[in-house]
This record gives C-alpha cells, sequence and structure tokens, in this order.
C-alpha cells in the first residue's frame, strides 16, 4: 500500500504532536501519544503507532523533502519496516552517498563549508598540492578564479619543522585526480561522517569491507587508489587529509584493502601496482631501524612532529601544562604561546607529545592502555597487522605471480613473517595469563593491561590452535558485555575521577574496527558460536538504538549499558541531526553489514524481532 502525503502539513503536524522536546526528532524520551493518523490525498486513512513507526515517517516524509518534492509517494512497507532490515536497507541507499566525497571542483565547493575550515580566521579554504603533482597544482590554481581557495605547493622535502610552520595556517591536503573524458574527476573517497569530513587512514579500510559487501566495489577501490597517491606523494597513508596529519600514518591495513578489492575485480594490472606501493609502504614507514621498527624485531608507533597537536580544541592540555605555567609565573595560555614559540623549552612536555601524537597514530585516541608511553610499546594489534601484510604479500605473490613479484620471493616473505611470530610469542604472548600483552621495549617488560586489542594475533591468523583455544577462553570472559566486546577491562581501565577522566577506547565504550576484527578472527580458527553471539549483540545494540532514537547510528557505544549515550571525551559523532541522519558513521555502517552478512538467518530474524541478547544467550 502507498500513500500520497502533502510533505509539509503532515511533518509539521507530526512534529507538533510527536516530538515534544522539540529537537526534530522523534525517540522514546518524547512524550505524544505515540500514534498518528496520516490521511492520504486520495482520503485513504492509516494509523500508526509506536515511536520506530513514526520516527519512520518523519525520515521518508524528509527523504522526498530533500528530494524537492511536494508531495510523497510512500509505501507503508517503508514505515513498518523491520528494524534491522531498514538500517541496512538505509546504509546502502542512503548513507554512503552521504559520506562520499571528491576532491574537485564539486568537492571542493562542499569542503568550503566544511566546520574545520568555516573555524578559521581566513575565509578562503588553503588546499596544500604535493611538490610533484603538477596536474593538481595547475587544476587547483585554476579554481582559485571562481572559488574562494588558497593553493599552496608543498616543498619538495617536508620536514615536521615546516609541517609545524603551518600549523597556523591549516588546510586540505590533495588526494588523487583523474581525467576522465577530457575532464579532470576527483577519485572518490568516504569520510567517517560528523566533523570528520576527510579520508581517514584506517576508518577507510573498515569502510571499504561494507562498501565491497554492499556492491560498490569502486569505491573501495578507490579508497585504495587514494592510499597509493599518499604514500607516493607524501610518504605513507596519512593520518587523514589534512595538512597538520603530514608526519603521521594510521593503523596498517593496505594489503587486506587490495587483496579484498582483488578478489571482487580480478584485476592484475591493478593488484600489481599496489602490491608495489603497499611493499614499499611496508619497507619505508614501518621497517626502519630506530623509527617504527625497534631493536627487538618487532614494531611501535612513532608520530613525527613538533610541539603540541594542532588539531586538538583549544584547553585540551590545560591540565597537563598547568603546573609548568604556575612554576613560570604564567597563565597557561601565555606559557602555550612561549613553548609553541620556542621562547620557552622544556623536554618533560615535548617528551609527553612524542607520546600523544603516537597515540593518535594509533587509531586509539585515547585510552589509558597506551597514555604517556606509546611511542615505547610494540603493541599487539600493530604487529598483527603488520604479520597480515606480511601473509598476504606470500600468499599473493605465490598465487598470482608464480612465487616471485620483482625482487620478492614467497619464501622471503615466509621467513618474514615466521620470524615476526617468533617475536611476538616471546615478548607479547603470556603463557600464563593466556592473553597477549604489549611490550614496552625500553623497560623491557610486558603490559598487564587487558583490552580488546589482545584477540587481533586471532584476526591475523597469528596464533597456534592451542593459543587460540586459550586467548578465547580467558579474554571473551574478561571483554564481553551487554552490547559486545569492550575496549578494555574495567579493572585495567582503572578508577575515574575529575583528575583521571575517562577515556573514550577504554570500558565500557566498544568500537566497530574491533568488533570486526574480533568476528573475523574467532572465524579463522573455528569459533563460530562465540562469533555469532558477539555479533547478535552488537547488532540488536545499534538496531535497539537505532529504533528507540530515530535511526541514530553514531561512531560508537557504551557496550555495558548498551547505548549510544557515551559520556568520554568528544562526545559521540552521528548523534548530532535533525529529522534524519544523512550518513550513519562509516566504520559503524561497514560493521552493521559485515555484522548482517556473518549472521545466521535464526539470530537474524530474532534481530528484526528486537529480541535482548539474554533471552538468547544468557
Amino acid at each position: 500500500m502507498v500513500f500520497i502525503l502533502q510533505i509539509e502539513g503532515t511533518l509539521n503536524a507530526l512534529l507538533k504532536q510527536e516530538d515534544t522536546d522539540a529537537d526534530k526528532k522523534i525517540t522514546i524520551e518524547d512524550n505524544g501519544p505515540k500514534a498518528f493518523s496520516i490521511k492520504s490525498v486520495e482520503g485513504k486513512e492509516y494509523t500508526l503507532k509506536g515511536t520506530y513507526h513514526l520516527a519512520n515517517l518523519l525520515q521518508e516524509l524528509v527523504i522526498a523533502k530533500n528530494e524537492g518534492e511536494t508531495f510523497a509517494e510512500i509505501p507503508l512497507h517503508h514505515i513498518e519496516e523491520l528494524p534491522a532490515t531498514r538500517v541496512s536497507r538505509m546504509i546502502k541507499d542512503y548513507f554512503w552517498d552521504g559520506l562520499t566525497r571528491t576532491m574537485d571542483e564539486q568537492g571542493i565547493e562542499k569542503l568550503i563549508h566544511d566546520s574545520k575550515n568555516e573555524e578559521l580566521i581566513s575565509s578562503k579554504l588553503r588546499i596544500y598540492v604535493p611538490f610533484r603533482d603538477q596536474l593538481a597544482f595547475q587544476y587547483y590554481k585554476n579554481l582559485e578564479v571562481s572559488l574562494p581557495i588558497e593553493v599552496i605547493q608543498l616543498p619538495e622535502n617536508v620536514t615536521p619543522q615546516y609541517v609545524k610552520s603551518i600549523n597556523s595556517k591549516p588546510g586540505i591536503l590533495s588526494l588523487k585526480l583523474e581525467k576522465q573524458n577530457n575532464k579532470i574527476k576527483g577519485v572518490p573517497f568516504v569520510v567517517p561522517g560528523g566533523r570528520f569530513n576527510e579520508m581517514y587512514g584506517w576508518d577507510s579500510y573498515f569502510e571499504s569491507v561494507g562498501l565491497i559487501l554492499d556492491g560498490k566495489v569502486h569505491l573501495a577501490k578507490a579508497m585504495a587508489d587514494n592510499f597509493q597517491y599518499e604514500i607516493e606523494h607524501y610518504g605513507k597513508i596519512l593520518n587523514a587529509n589534512r595538512s597538520y596529519y603530514l608526519t603521521r600514518t594510521q593503523p596498517p591495513f593496505y594489503s587486506s584493502l587490495i587483496r579484498e578489492v582483488f578478489e571482487v575485480t580480478n584485476d592484475k594490472d591493478w593488484l600489481k601496482s599496489h602490491l608495489q606501493t603497499a611493499i614499499k609502504e611496508y619497507e619505508t614507514v614501518w621497517m626502519v631501524k630506530g623509527k617504527r621498527l625497534t631493536k627487538n624485531g618487532l614494531n611501535r608507533y612513532l608520530a613525527e612532529g613538533v610541539g603540541m597537536p594542532p588539531e586538538c580544541e583549544k584547553g585540551h592540555f590545560d591540565a597537563v601544562i598547568k603546573s609548568f605555567a604556575g612554576k613560570a609565573g604564567l597563565s597557561i595560555e601565555e606559557y602555550i604561546l612561549k613553548y609553541d614559540s620556542g621562547e620557552i623549552r622544556n623536554e618533560t612536555l615535548d617528551h609527553y607529545f612524542i607520546h600523544d601524537r603516537t597515540v593518535r597514530e594509533s587509531g586509539h585516541d585515547t585510552s589509558y592502555r597506551i597514555e604517556g608511553n606509546c611511542a615505547d610499546l610494540n603493541l599487539v594489534e600493530l604487529n598483527a597487522m603488520l604479520y597480515k601484510y606480511e601473509t598476504d604479500f606470500a600468499e599473493l605473490i605465490k598465487h598470482e605471480f608464480e612465487g616471485c613479484f620483482e625482487a620478492y620471493t614467497t619464501s622471503y616473505w615466509q621467513q618474514k613473517l615466521e620470524s615476526r611470530k617468533a617475536s611476538v610469542n616471546k615478548f607479547l604472548w603470556n603463557e600464563e595469563e593466556g592473553l597477549y600483552f604489549d611490550y614496552n621495549a625500553i623497560t623491557n617488560s610486558q603490559s598487564k593491561f587487558i583490552g580488546a586489542s589482545t584477540l587481533a594475533p586471532l584476526w591475523a591468523k597469528m596464533c597456534t590452535k592451542q593459543q587460540a583455544d586459550k586467548l578465547v577462553k580467558n579474554s571473551l570472559s574478561l571483554l564481553t558485555e551487554k552490547g559486545g566486546i569492550a575496549g578494555s577491562t574495567k579493572e585495567s581501565r582503572g578508577e575515574i575521577s575529575d583528575s583521571r577522566p575517562a577515556r573514550q577506547w577504554d570500558y565500557p565504550n566498544g568500537w566497530a574496527p574491533h568488533q570486526m576484527m574480533i568476528w573475523k578472527g574467532l572465524f579463522n580458527y573455528g569459533f563460530k558460536r562465540e562469533a555469532q553471539e558477539l555479533i547478535y549483540r552488537w547488532l540488536y545494540m545499534i538496531t535497539k538504538n537505532a529504533a528507540d532514537y530515530n535511526g541514530t547510528i553514531p561512531e560508537k557505544y557504551d557496550v555495558v549499558e548498551a547505548t549510544h549515550k557515551v559520556f568520554a571525551e568528544y562526545g559521540n559523532v552521528g548523534t548530532d541531526f535533525e529529522y534524519i541522519t544523512q550518513e550513519g558513521f562509516g566504520w559503524m555502517n561497514a560493521s552493521y553489514q559485515y555484522g548482517l552478512s556473518l549472521l545466521n538467518n535464526n539470530f537474524l530474524e530474532s534481530l528484526n524481532r528486537l529480541i535482548a541478547p539474554k533471552e538468547l544467550f544468557e
């Protein structure tokens, strides 16, 4: 049944009756009658009941309104759609489009109105272009005539000192452009959403998992092409394509991305090109001794740079600066200015900011697992990711290039991964605890912080079966909560107070990349029952929150309470919208589609009926 509704009148009446807190959403916190009669222009009437159905009507009306319509043809089956089915359809049909960007003329016009640009004193969007990309430089210079942009060519050698010098003039970094029918077009990329309106490193991989499942392999391929551009022109896969991220990379997933794209496209020329670049990134970013490679043969994160991370909001470091400012007889603001200019030298702060930038490079910003010592740590997940690189290189060269690729052989990479596995077993595996722990390469000691990262070796297939059995038995009982896997145990996080605030990657919060890696890892070792339970817990939490809160799909969740209401630093991106979310959140969207692809049909039926996990698993 289809209802033809007059949009504006129906929308106003619906909000007046049901949106009692005037936030332009219909949620379980509104106190309306929870019943609304719709009247079609041809006289049909139907009464919708309950928050979920009323919020669906609001969303469908706004979708039609955004398309410039006066009347909306709304199928009743969209309003009364099963909740899991609806979340998945909205992701596939709307959210990915809402998150897709380009760095060509059309895309630049949107970036001019980006919140990060609007915060700047300059009325122009600065676009930084690599020294060797003359196509991009000339293209953007031509746009200076018609758009409020300022094009700046980066020097041939970008140093940390140079990056610091432009921190007061932040801008966007160009990505790949290509000629199509004599026109220059930007290679598209998918952003996380909200204030994260640029291409991020590890977000892009997880988003691509969902994109491939939703039949959008061209976008996943484009993400890899932009990764390749970043490696060739900026020397690394960037934290994100902003000028202040030029000295910082992110967790390495490039080999996984190109392998998964190739499995769909079978484009061997494309694979060859990207395999060359991925090996280059492995050798030049990760395996340089004294930088991200430590003496014990394992890896660490090490974000280069000088001074305070400029992307942080005002006041973020006040607690750190306060004591130094007091001793100097200065206000915090004065001390920061003098420290930033070099007038005041402070080795303690220099050391602190090395670790702080490195926390951000790790993607886990922030967590008490790595706060204050991140650059000293061989992290479990990083070494699992690089083991996955070595495995991917070995297997791709064996199966697609007859065992030899340029100067590299399958046996070369096999030796690399076996060596890493031996080092991981020596330094990161704890046989007594049956868990993997981060290792401090300076103090030569294991951390005892238990985080979701302890399960990353399952994802990389780095465990023996005996290790996997122990790991799953010991870790899931510690980390499983109502809504899935928590970022850490409560005990590892420690007590929270005004002087020791909650960190967003710790208990009680849960994150999509952790869940996705853990699910795959459990399947790798045959733990199907455990995987199904964790997938269901996560998807139920997302589905129930979306049904109760007008389709909300946020950045992260409190998995202990199974809610999107997260009370930690930075808030929760994806919750601030009116009428309808246009984007969801990138890796959250992907986790939903990935989870559904793995979930047994009987659990999918339960999910659509919103049967709580405790009724199925407890």
